[in-house]
């Protein structure tokens, strides 16, 4: 995850879910005061890794910082095809 302004107040949560479902345990975050999850204090622990064949994927925005909104967000998924 990154932005461009940073959430300020508490963090910018993201949560990422495949047909409805989340596929975290720990949703990834990016800190106050941060523009990216790189190094942030909550590391996201992924429980769901294997996304089902055109499974829909949607991104919601469950934070975004308490006195200064993160903005341009960008969420990155990276894996590999199995």
């Amino acid at each position: 995850l990154n932005c461009n302004t940073a959430p300020t107040g508490s963090a910018l949560v993201v949560n990422v879910k495949l047909g409805g479902t989340t596929i975290f345990s720990t949703k990834p975050q990016i800190d106050a005061a941060a523009k990216t999850s790189v190094g942030s204090g909550t590391t996201a622990v992924i429980s769901t890794s294997a996304l089902t064949d055109d499974g829909e994927i949607t991104i919601d925005i469950d934070q975004i910082g308490s006195t200064i909104a993160g903005k341009g967000l960008k969420v990155w998924l990276i894996g590999t095809r199995a």
